[in-house]
């Protein structure tokens, strides 16, 4: 992933954050201030149906002006001006109020008119029953021989209403987690793409120290079997070659991890020309052919005629071939017997490479085209590696937009199947 991407993702994924967090903020505001004035409306309806019940039940007068007043969010005075009976006052708060549908704890207070001292306070809830009442309730004191006025408070008001707001608050709880998920996942994505920018840097520094003793080697094994004393002794001669042989498999690994480095930060590039498959096949096992005679491998040939050209990257090709062979070859206990077979199918062409291998497990047949990743051989570590053969052999075939399919079975071999476009 490039470091325009990742700073497209966190910019647009900062302001949809912020975005989101700016708008849930404002809707659950705007949800309880909704539910605020709606609570204020309904107590104020309540309060003044109190105090008119109250009126014709003492057979007074209210006052014209300033009868409710708010003194907090959740603080009213009612100015009745007369007398009170405690047991009367109640019921009509439980009534009025269940008829607004306030549930939550109410307190209230008596106070003398003239001298604003508190005379009487109690607490109760509007979903109480109203005939079960505590028997020294009746009892309670009729407050008439002076003028008198009430106050109401609400003091678990605001829980009430925030329980009012339980869905909306939900959302607000998965927007939460949304943004939090969305960080702690840019998070990984940066912590991992500097490990892969590491990873990806110590290979390349490593494989390009290695060109270097590499092309020594080369030099130096080429003057021991070009040299006269070397070639009489046959000893000597065998060692040279092996010298040389081993430094080229070593130089083919490391062009092999140096390419799909420069493959994963430029790009797979292919360059697609008219091919001839069959052509291509036959002139990977003439290069081949040092190996497969070294490994004693048989080959059987079942290549369609029929077959016309296809448009593909030559060398990629080649190289995709090699590879197959090569894990056909390492992966074998046996003799190595491989079939090669081309079918022409119209539009398209098949290329199968079929072998006698140790096979692939189910668990393990998932994976094997991850970037170094190797089948598990047991303790032995008797086949050699890095684990990039199928895994180059996957992004070619993505890259020329092919199907590629491996069937696959523990003891009984691996087919490798490649479906091209023709």
């Amino acid at each position: 992933m490039s470091n325009r991407l990742i700073r497209s993702l966190i910019v647009l994924g900062g302001l949809a954050i912020l975005g989101i967090v700016f708008v849930q903020s404002y809707w659950t505001i705007k949800s309880y201030d909704l539910k605020d004035e709606e609570f204020h409306q309904s107590a104020m309806i309540a309060l003044r149906k109190v105090a008119e019940k109250y009126a014709v039940f003492n057979e007074s007068e209210l006052p014209k002006n300033e009868l409710i007043k708010r003194r907090a969010s959740n603080h009213y005075t009612v100015n009745i001006n007369s007398a009170i009976d405690v047991n009367v006052l109640e019921d009509y708060l439980l009534q009025e109020l269940s008829a607004q549908s306030i549930d939550t704890e109410v307190e209230y207070a008596v106070y003398d008119c003239f001298n604003d001292n508190l005379v009487y306070g109690n607490c109760c809830r509007p979903e109480e029953e109203l005939d079960d009442k505590p028997a020294d309730k009746i009892a309670l004191r009729k407050f008439d021989d002076l003028v008198y006025y009430f106050q109401v408070k609400f003091p678990e008001k605001n829980s009430y209403l925030l329980s009012n707001l339980r869905q909306t608050i939900l959302f607000n709880g998965i927007a939460l987690l949304a943004c939090l998920f969305f960080i702690y996942a840019m998070w990984v994505i940066l912590k991992q793409k500097r490990l892969s920018e590491l990873q990806t840097d110590f290979i390349n520094n490593m494989t390009h120290e290695f060109k270097t003793p590499i092309s020594s080697i080369k030099i130096a094994s080429e003057a021991f079997l070009n040299n006269e004393e070397i070639k009489k002794n046959e000893r000597l001669h065998h060692y040279a070659g092996i010298i040389k042989e081993q430094n080229q498999r070593l130089n083919d690994q490391v062009e092999k991890v140096l390419n799909l480095a420069k493959s994963e930060k430029d790009g797979f590039q292919v360059n697609k020309e008219s091919v001839n498959l069959n052509d291509i096949i036959q002139s990977t096992l003439r290069a081949e052919k040092a190996k497969l005679n070294q490994n004693q491998v048989d080959i059987k040939l079942d290549l369609d005629e029929s077959i016309e050209q296809i448009y593909a990257d030559r060398l990629h090709l080649t190289n995709v071939i090699a590879n197959v062979l090569d894990n056909a070859i390492k992966y074998c206990k046996e003799t190595p017997a491989i079939e090669i077979t081309t079918t022409n199918r119209g539009r398209f062409c098949t290329m199968s490479i079929k072998d006698n291998g140790i096979g692939i497990s189910k668990e393990n047949l998932a994976r094997i085209g991850e970037k170094f990743y190797r089948v598990h051989t047991g303790d032995l570590h008797d086949v050699k590696g890095f684990g990039l053969g199928l895994f180059y052999v996957s992004k070619i075939c993505a890259a020329h937009n092919w199907m590629l399919d491996i069937q696959s079975k523990e003891g009984k071999g691996t087919t490798v199947s490649i479906k091209m476009n023709s």
